[in-house]
């Protein structure tokens, strides 16, 4: 008898762990790569099967509610920049000296020429708020043992993608696979993360693959070279005026 319940203990207990809420696990995966405030400095290259281009760029965040991104390189697309305030997104295209709001129908357009969507680069953090989660099992990906939850998109939700199958490391909660799918439930695009190493004191996957499905040889690749996170950024820093005066 004793023996069965210490079973039915070790069971319940295992089942416990293995039940973590997917939201929960999804929050602090977000939190595990952006923490309250973070500043990257990274080089993206778009792949091409005839060519190849880059640009550099830096980032902010602060919550989820707030992010910046500068291009800083090359010199035609320096001073680009990207702002999200809450549920409202904006481009700064300095050759036109013009600031273009991204409606919703924009979230799916590319970002930059990437394969990255306006909605994956500046909207990152929807993945929390505007989805429902699940837990569907363990598995593993480039050594590294995760979860693997499927994300789908709560109804009316602004966002692009309308599920999302996301790879989560057990031990640091970094994503390191992301399959998008629209809304006919095919596969479009599949993120991938390597080269998880100490960066800003915490570990961060400092490269990111995105490749679209159905274009054999693209692929962009975000490699982030430094870090900080959890500092001191005042919420006027995220604006339209700091957006279009930011300079490398």
């Amino acid at each position: 008898m004793r023996k069965t319940s210490i079973l039915i203990m070790s069971w319940l207990s295992s089942f416990a762990v293995y039940a973590e809420s997917a939201y929960e696990i999804v929050k602090k995966s977000d939190l595990a790569m952006r923490g309250d405030a973070s500043y990257s400095e990274a080089t993206m290259e778009i792949i091409r099967p005839d060519w190849r281009r880059s640009m550099s760029m830096k980032s902010w965040t602060k919550g989820t509610d707030l992010s910046l991104v500068l291009v800083t390189a090359p010199a035609k697309d320096k001073g680009s920049a990207s702002l999200k305030r809450q549920r409202e997104m904006w481009n700064w295209v300095p050759s036109i000296e013009r600031v273009i709001k991204i409606a919703p129908s924009m979230l799916s357009q590319s970002w930059m020429g990437s394969d990255f969507t306006n909605d994956d680069l500046i909207n990152q953090s929807s993945i929390v708020v505007d989805y429902q989660h699940e837990l569907k099992r363990k598995d593993s990906f480039d050594g590294d043992a995760v979860w693997v939850i499927e994300a789908v998109a709560n109804p009316d939700a602004p966002v692009v993608w309308s599920k999302i199958t996301l790879w989560i490391s057990t031990s640091t909660y970094l994503q390191r696979k992301v399959d998008f799918y629209d809304e006919f439930d095919e596969l479009v695009n599949v993120m991938t993360t390597y080269d998880v190493k100490p960066l800003g004191g915490r570990k961060l996957a400092t490269r990111m693959e995105m490749q679209p499905m159905d274009e054999p040889g693209n692929k962009t690749v975000l490699t982030t070279h430094q870090a900080q996170f959890d500092f001191d950024i005042d919420d006027s820093f995220f604006s339209l005026q700091q957006m279009k005066s930011l300079r490398d």
